[in-house]
């Protein structure tokens, strides 16, 4: 780093590293320096370069660091090209220095080996030849095969790099792959070259063997060969080295072979090929009679080859025969000649060594061989031709001669001789070496040199070898005198060509220069030359730098010398300073010849701050060009600083300032003034001499919320500065300085604590308290004791927060913080408290049962665990039931104890008992555990229940038994006894069956009394014994039942058999009756009841109506017998009532009370719930000990809806009514006294989101949306952040529109603005004008235009089909019509007729096979229609068969004052089945009266979990806007009953007016007010707490009635059935006349007190206005009862005070067995069996 002045003292310096691999970045701590004030110096190098070498192409830095005193001057020169010295010169006005580098650039190595490839014969020269490229100083190596080359005998390494390999008299061994290296300081290259030596011949390397194949069959042959040339292959039968063999059945024959030319000293085979098959021997013979092998080089193989080894001519060549031995006598011969050719022999021969111009003779001498012999001549691998390069060959018989007529260096290289003959080609390679003395290629001449330059030298040489060239120097102008070897450093040096470079010449390296060459082959020679040095023009003399005060005289020198003449410019910058141009400047320059110098001086008159720059002066002449740097600085007060806010707190700020401009002179000090904004500038407070290494500064002890001034000077040693600009500045907030007061902590529940306080002082707040962080941890063992922290916003003084889901009965610290925008204050002092104790969360571990007896068992567990005991332990429960075979269960007992060990005594005996043990606390019992089952021991039965002995015969009796009451184990058996009193006889024994309970005693005596009683036995043994009977045998015997009598207890859809097995002479007869009030009804047999032969009643498909007292009569002629059955029909178990007890923000906790349980014990709940509008339900099961439940981890303010069913043996009940609950939570507010945003600029917008209150649930999301006042397109923004978030690049000076919108769990709450940017200059934009909101209206209303002329186009088309329709529907207005329609096509008819004193309103819906005819006219909608008062109209949709899962929703769906046809969503569930959907609504508007809906839906019977679902059909009628008063208002209850699908369908198809006008219809919600709301429940149902329990205040005018499918024998019962509402004095008839005509409205009637004693009436208010009394009329077919019939029923009906029916009325709910079995009403096609009660709910508004 350059120290250029002392603002390099105000910075900090950190040193950053960066891992190579990773890319982590670490910084270091920071540093600063310390500068002092400079002291003149003379310059010094601190670091410099030496020496050193870099690659061609790369970038290197050479380090010149110099400091001193003024500041030096560095000039680097650089000498010829890039290599070479480099000399870095630093100077001052108080002295010099000069350090001398040098570079050596370098060319990467590059070598190339030749040849490249090389294959050639054994015993061959061969001549390896390693070039290398690039800088020289290399060493080169050779390896083979990756192994080091030693010289040897064959190897040797040659050339003054070693760059040339020879291989003599190569082997076979020597072939691979050479490799020369090339090295120099960690440089590497290399190249390589495979050398194959072969011995030429070409030999078989596979081939394959004998082989017999039959005639026709296919065959192949693979023979693989490998010589040192191509080798072509053939398949011949004679004259080949390989002979194939091809045997196949048949005659033997030879195939014919040829004559066979054999090469002297190598093998030869010689084939005969047999042809057929078989054969019995090969043999061969030489000239016809010498049978072979007759020596050692002469093999005879199996398959008749003959081999001749080491081929000789003379004892070789020859005929050979072979001879096959076909038959015991006869063979078979072929002949064939052997010719031996003898291969050439070269003689050895060599090249002596030579030099160039000289003659060369080379003979090449074949010593043997077979003629003719052919030769040639080759060099480096290229064939030679005569006469060419000098090169005369001439060829003789066995010899050729190579002449060179004169010598020159390029015939050096290998010459190869080559012999070939009919046998064999040999070769014979030697290389000649040609010498030349050293010669003058560029001779050296005189030459002037420029100091400072490179200059080379020029001598360039030749010769071979290359000649070593040595220069040598004589120093002086003179004769040379002696001359000395020029020391060669790093600026001197020798080139490639012989040249000597100098780089950077000096003066002493002007003398005499020698150039002396020598390669040892013939004399040396030298030649010199002289080297003049030329000085060129430089500076010697000038300040590098020199200080000047603004608006004072400053001169300017510089000293030049060199080779005269020499010129003096001076230049400003990059200009050239010209006196005549500019007056204030002025030049004078002087000579002095004496030291030839020149001097200039530069005049500058006055200084100015642009002076502050460098000067230059320029010495010139022919040499060269010198320049000197002046800096001249001109130094002035300095420029005030440029001052700004870093930071801002609370007591204190901290300020940064910049000085641009310090006036060419060190700042020395800074002074720091401020004041309140309010007082003058004399009471201002004042930091002074500030260091100038500082550039930022801390004023502290400031007042938080206050507004300063600040200014600021400089100082340097010329003066001051002036004032800096003023800035005004606010602190901050600061944090709370106490903390909360009065903290209290109270638990509310197991995991639960309320925390209150207070907030902090007023003179502690330190600004607005935003709100309070509650830190809060378990102090209990095993705790980290870390802090939660929870926050919340402030309300006010006064506070409260609840700690929810703590752990359960633990001790927490609780401290709570108060914060602003500045940040939260200390902490309260920690309060203890423990949360309440709980129910234990686990149960007892390791439950152990073990029988002890028959009645006794030991209980066994261990505690649990002890952190899921949630309080002190007070003891435990064991809990446990019998299970009886039926399926029924015993009572539940309990036994509390405080051990870990209970005995259970006084069990029933041989029984099955399901156990449970729960621990419990002072909060209530625990989990229980796991059910665990256990059977007590067998014991001896009781007695048999019951026994009967009658006469079957004159000899026999019969007699039956019931099984013990408590067989205590398995019967065995029984034991029959029978004795006679009086007659002395032993008493008799018989064993019987225990499954058949009956047994016939025979061989007994006529006219003689018997006693009888039996015994049950089990494992432990026999019982005790029956009551004893008397029986006496008789011929003839009155009728006796054998069977007995009691309860029978079976579910319902089972089949029960009743026995009545009768005996009797003659044969009784049976007869079966049922028990109906007083009187006895006999039992028919139809398809669900039967009796059998034997006296058994079977019923099939049991039902609750099948309960009763059966009796069994048996008859003959002498007398009867009966019995009495009571059977018990149990069914699933009656609906619970549900309730809701409490809620919080993720729990709702239920109640219930069950119903009956339908005769079978309770064996648990099943409890459905699912978020509003879905119908994802998720099951619960619970135990049936449980009343209560609580659902966690439910969502923040979000509505449930919860059903519940009980179970027993049987299944699964009724559902309840489903309600609804709401968690506790609502969605986010903004806060209208927060503002909306807290910062504003030209381009960004700061929001505060902390203005948004989360209402309980925590808010998920803030979507954004902001769009420029009169555009289109929103830009949307999506964040989680709850404190602020930036609007980023804004329009400048635009208004904007701004849309906000946060969610949470319960709902999205929204919030609109509009803002503006500022301008460029930070003015707010005026208010806009009303004219611009009016463009708005424009747009909207011209795109809204269209839309609305449209939607008028379609209603015009609806009341043109409306009005065809009603010419259609007059033809329909008679009775007559209208049951002529209904017999012509079987129609789907339902009716609904509303009537009131304000609206009549007829909708009549027949639906055909295949569409829906719906006529509907403004005369039906208009009768009794005041038009000032009601809205009315109609939409009516197909009732279609449709799939869809999940039971559709009806009025008890409907959550209170939502629509509900918005509310008919997709439902989803666990199983898919059909339903029946349809919705009508009704809607005409004539006032201003809110419109009505009136809605239906179908379903149908489906099972989800072993629930029923239930069906229904609802028509609502509501108001059709979902507003709060309507949420707060209506009644969501469910109006339905049990049912099936077939009844759903058989209603559907059925007549109304053949059915529906003797239907019972029954009041089962009321709620009639004009100025209050009552309630009112009445009729004669009897789940009316039911219906009435989740009931609210409703809005004025809402009933609800039921109406069911009317009795058989109620059809000709009272057609007029009125059932009152004793609420109101006046009487208004809901009549129904058919379809001919509607009743008129405003019935009069009889007015008469209200009744009092209605059940579930109650009167919240009272109101001057009253209603008439409100009476539903069914009425005949023919017309509607007189308004004084109707209100004389209803005073009748008055009467009974809601208590039961009406003498004239029927049960509500009606018969299901009556609706289906029905022959009269038409429905025979329709009846069919399980079909259960139907019944519709209307609501009316």
């Amino acid at each position: 780093m350059y120290i250029s002045s002392k603002e390099d003292a105000l910075s900090t310096y950190r040193c950053i590293t960066k891992h190579k691999y990773s890319g982590e970045t670490r910084q270091s701590n920071g540093a600063r320096l310390s500068v002092l004030d400079p002291t003149e110096t003379p310059p010094s190098v601190m670091d410099s370069f030496q020496s050193g070498e870099v690659q061609v192409g790369r970038s290197i830095e050479l380090p010149c660091i110099a400091s001193g005193y003024p500041n030096p001057t560095i000039r680097c020169d650089l000498r010829l090209e890039d290599s070479g010295n480099y000399i870095c010169e630093v100077t001052n006005s108080f002295g010099s220095k000069e350090v001398t580098g040098h570079l050596n650039v370098i060319e990467p190595l590059r070598v190339t080996l030749s040849p490249k490839n090389l294959k050639t014969g054994i015993s061959s020269t061969v001549i390896l030849s390693c070039a290398v490229q690039g800088s020289p100083h290399f060493t080169v190596s050779w390896f083979r095969n990756t192994e080091p080359i030693v010289p040897d005998q064959h190897f040797s390494i040659q050339g003054a790099h070693n760059e040339t390999l020879f291989i003599t008299a190569a082997q076979k061994r020597h072939s691979g792959a050479y490799q020369c290296f090339a090295t120099r300081k960690g440089q590497t290259a290399q190249d390589f070259s495979i050398i194959l030596l072969e011995d030429g011949t070409p030999r078989i390397v596979s081939s394959f063997s004998e082989r017999v194949v039959a005639p026709g069959e296919p065959f192949s042959l693979m023979c693989a060969a490998k010589g040192a040339s191509q080798v072509q292959i053939s398949l011949l039968p004679i004259n080949s080295s390989v002979i194939v063999y091809v045997r196949g059945w048949g005659p033997p024959s030879i195939r014919a072979m040829r004559n066979i030319t054999a090469v002297a000293g190598r093998n030869t085979f010689i084939n005969c090929r047999v042809i057929g098959y078989p054969y019995y021997s090969i043999k061969w013979f030489k000239d016809g009679t010498t049978p072979l092998p007759d020596n050692h080089r002469q093999v005879v193989y199996e398959n008749g080859t003959l081999k001749l080894s080491d081929v000789q001519k003379g004892a070789d060549e020859g005929a050979y025969l072979c001879s096959v031995l076909i038959q015991p006598q006869l063979s078979i011969s072929q002949t064939v000649y052997v010719t031996v050719k003898v291969p050439p022999l070269i003689q050895p021969f060599d090249f002596p060594p030579t030099s160039i111009g000289k003659l060369m003779y080379i003979a090449c001498v074949v010593s043997s061989g077979d003629m003719p012999i052919r030769i040639t001549w080759r060099k480096d691998g290229q064939e030679i031709v005569s006469g060419t390069s000098g090169v005369t060959i001439e060829t003789k018989e066995f010899m050729s001669s190579l002449q060179i007529s004169k010598v020159s260096l390029e015939h050096n290289g290998n010459y190869t001789c080559i012999a070939s003959n009919d046998a064999a080609t040999v070769s014979s390679e030697r290389q000649l070496i040609v010498t030349v003395p050293p010669g003058f290629r560029v001779q050296p001449n005189n030459q002037d040199g420029i100091y400072g330059k490179s200059e080379v030298l020029n001598c360039s040489v030749e010769g071979y070898p290359p000649p070593k060239v040595v220069w040598k120097h004589a120093k002086g102008i003179g004769n040379p005198q002696q001359y000395h070897p020029v020391p060669l450093t790093g600026r001197i040096q020798i080139l490639s060509n012989g040249s000597l470079l100098i780089r950077h010449v000096l003066e002493e390296d002007r003398g005499y220069y020698l150039c002396q060459a020598s390669n040892g082959v013939g004399s040396d020679i030298s030649k010199s030359m002289m080297l003049t040095v030329k000085i060129p023009a430089m500076i010697t003399s000038h300040p590098n730098t020199t200080m000047a005060i603004k608006g004072q005289n400053k001169e300017l020198n510089c000293t030049a010398r060199g080779e005269y003449p020499i010129i003096i410019r001076w230049e400003r910058g990059d200009t050239v300073i010209d006196p005549d141009r500019n007056p204030r400047y002025s030049i004078t320059t002087n000579s002095n010849e004496k030291s030839d110098e020149v001097i200039s001086t530069l005049k500058l008159k006055p200084a100015e701050r642009g002076d502050s720059v460098f000067f230059s002066c320029h010495a010139i002449n022919s040499y060269g060009e010198g320049r000197g740097l002046i800096q001249l600085t001109v130094q002035e007060p300095p420029d005030p600083p440029e001052l700004e806010v870093r930071e801002v707190k609370d007591r204190s700020m901290n300020l940064r300032w910049t000085q641009r401009f310090d006036g060419n002179s060190i700042i020395t000090s800074y002074d720091i003034e401020y004041k309140n904004k309010s007082d003058p500038w004399e009471l201002k407070h004042a930091t002074r001499k500030i260091s100038p290494t500082n550039n930022q500064a801390n004023i502290v002890e400031l007042h938080p919320a206050s507004v300063y001034s600040i200014r600021m000077y400089s100082y340097n040693k010329i003066g001051r500065s002036q004032a800096s600009k003023e800035l005004t500045i606010s602190t901050e907030e600061a944090p709370p300085d106490g903390p909360p007061m009065d903290v209290i902590l109270q638990p509310m529940t197991s995991q639960s604590i309320r925390v209150t306080w207070k907030a902090p002082k007023k003179e502690l707040q330190n600004g607005v308290i935003r709100g309070y962080q509650i830190g809060y941890r378990e102090n209990g063992p095993g705790s980290n004791g870390q802090y939660s922290i929870v926050e919340m916003k402030a309300t006010g003084d006064s506070e409260v927060y609840t700690l929810d889901n703590l752990k359960k009965f633990a001790q927490y610290g609780v401290v709570v913080q108060a914060f602003n925008r500045a940040g939260t204050g200390p902490s309260s002092s920690e309060i203890n408290a423990t949360t309440l104790e709980d129910v234990p969360s686990q149960p007892p571990q390791n439950v152990r049962a073990i029988t002890v007896t028959s009645d006794e068992a030991v209980i066994t567990w261990s505690e649990p665990p002890r952190m899921t005991l949630n309080g002190v332990l007070k003891g435990y429960r064991v809990v446990f039931w019998s299970l009886y075979p039926d399926g029924e269960w015993g009572e539940m007992q309990n036994i509390t104890t405080t051990r870990e060990q209970v005995e259970l005594k006084g069990l029933e005996k041989f029984t099955n008992y399901s156990i449970q043990v729960l621990a419990y606390t002072q909060a209530g019992d625990g989990v229980r555990s796991n059910v665990l089952y256990i059977q007590t021991r067998e014991d001896h039965p009781g007695p048999p229940a019951g026994i009967k002995a009658v006469p079957s015969s004159a000899t026999s009796v019969v007699v039956s038994w019931l099984p013990p009451i408590k067989p205590n184990g398995i019967i065995r058996k029984y034991t029959i006894y029978c004795s006679s009193p009086g007659s002395g006889q032993p008493v008799s024994e018989y064993e019987a069956n225990p499954e058949l309970l009956i047994y016939r005693i025979t061989h007994l005596t006529r006219g003689q009394q018997y006693l009888i009683w039996a015994a049950a036995v089990t494992t432990a043994g026999r019982g005790n014994i029956s009551e004893k009977v008397t029986v006496e045998p008789a011929g003839k015997a009155p009728a006796k039942i054998l069977s007995f009598g009691g309860t029978v207890t079976t579910p319902w859809m089972k089949e029960v058999r009743l026995p009545c097995s009768s005996v009797g002479e003659p044969t009784p007869t049976i007869k079966w009756t049922k028990d109906s009030e007083d009187t006895a009804i006999p039992v028919t047999q139809d398809g669900h009841r039967n009796i059998l032969s034997n006296g058994t009643l079977v019923l099939r498909s049991v039902k609750a109506e099948d309960s009763g007292y059966y009796t069994c009569m048996a008859t003959n002629t002498l007398g009867f017998d009966t019995i009495i059955v009571n059977l018990l029909v149990q069914v699933p178990p009656d609906q619970p009532r549900l309730t809701v007890s409490t809620t919080s923000t993720s729990s709702i906790t239920l109640a219930w009370i069950p119903g009956d349980n339908g005769g079978s014990s309770i064996r648990g709940f099943v409890l459905q719930y699912s978020v509003d509008n879905t119908e994802e339900w998720k099951d619960v099961f619970i135990s049936s000990s449980e009343r209560s439940f609580k659902l966690d981890n439910l969502r923040c303010g979000t509505w449930y809806k919860v059903k519940l069913a009980a179970k027993n043996s049987v299944g699964a009940g009724r559902i309840s009514e489903i309600i609804e609950a709401k968690t506790h939570g609502r969605e986010p507010q903004f806060n209208k006294d927060q503002p909306l945003f807290t910062h504003i600029n030209s381009t960004h917008a700061r929001l505060n989101l902390q203005g948004w209150t989360s209402g309980g649930c925590p808010i998920t999301a803030v979507l954004l949306e902001f769009r420029p006042k009169g555009t289109w397109a929103w830009q949307s923004v999506r964040t989680n952040a709850s404190a602020d978030i930036f609007l980023a690049e804004l329009r400048e000076a635009t208004w904007y529109e701004l849309k906000m919108k946060a969610c949470n769990s319960a709902g999205c709450g929204n919030q609109s603005s509009q803002f503006a940017t500022l301008d460029y200059d930070g003015i707010i934009l005026p208010p806009l004008s009303a004219r611009g909101e009016g463009d708005d209206v424009k747009k909207l209303f011209s795109i809204s235009c269209p839309v609305i002329l449209v939607t008028l186009g379609m209603a015009l088309l609806f009341i043109i089909r409306k009005k065809r329709k009603e010419k259609r529907l007059k033809r329909l207005r008679g009775e007559r019509e209208i049951e002529t329609l209904m017999e012509k096509k079987p129609p789907k008819l339902l009716k609904l007729i509303f009537s009131s004193r304000h609206v009549c309103i007829s909708l009549l819906c027949v639906i055909g096979e295949d569409k829906a005819t719906i006529p509907v006219t403004d005369t039906e909608f208009s009768q009794s229609v005041n038009p000032q008062s009601f809205c009315t109209g109609v939409s009516v949709h197909h009732p279609a068969l449709i799939q869809n899962t999940g039971p559709l929703i009806d009025m008890s769906d409907i959550r209170p004052g939502t629509n509900p046809v918005s509310r008919k969503s997709v439902k989803s569930a666990h199983s898919t089945r059909n339903r029946y959907s349809s919705q009508w609504t009704l809607t005409k508007c004539q006032a201003s009266t809110p419109a009505r809906t009136l809605t239906s839906d179908w379903r149908t019977v489906g099972s989800q979990h072993g629930i029923t679902v239930t069906e229904s059909d609802s028509y609502s009628a509501s108001l059709s806007q979902d507003t709060d008063k309507g949420r707060n208002s209506m009644v969501s209850t469910e109006s339905a009953s049990s049912t099936y699908e077939e009844l759903a369908r058989a209603y559907e198809h059925a007549k109304l007016e053949e059915h529906l006008q003797h239907a019972k219809f029954e009041i089962t919600e009321c709620f009639i007010s004009d100025s209050s709301s009552d309630q009112m429940t009445t009729g004669t149902n009897d789940n009316a707490d039911s219906m009435t329990s989740m009931s609210t205040p409703s809005e004025p005018g809402i009933c609800r009635f039921t109406a069911s499918p009317p009795k058989p024998q109620d059809y000709d019962r009272g057609k007029n059935v009125a059932v009152p509402i004793p609420h109101r004095q006046q009487a208004l008839t809901l009549g129904h006349g058919g379809l001919s005509s509607l009743t008129s409205s405003g019935a009069s009637g009889t007015s008469g007190p209200a009744s009092s004693g209605a059940a579930g009436s109650s009167s919240i208010s009272s109101g001057t206005a009253t209603l008439p009394q409100r009476t539903l009329t069914m009425p005949s077919t023919s017309s509607a009862p007189s308004g004084a019939a109707a209100a004389g029923a209803g005073a009748s009906a008055s009467s009974t005070g809601g208590s039961g029916p009406t003498p004239g009325s029927s049960k509500v709910g009606g018969s299901r067995d009556s609706l289906l079995e029905s022959s009269s009403s038409g429905l025979g096609r329709l009846q069919k069996q399980n079909a259960g009660a139907y019944s519709k709910s209307y609501t009316l508004v």
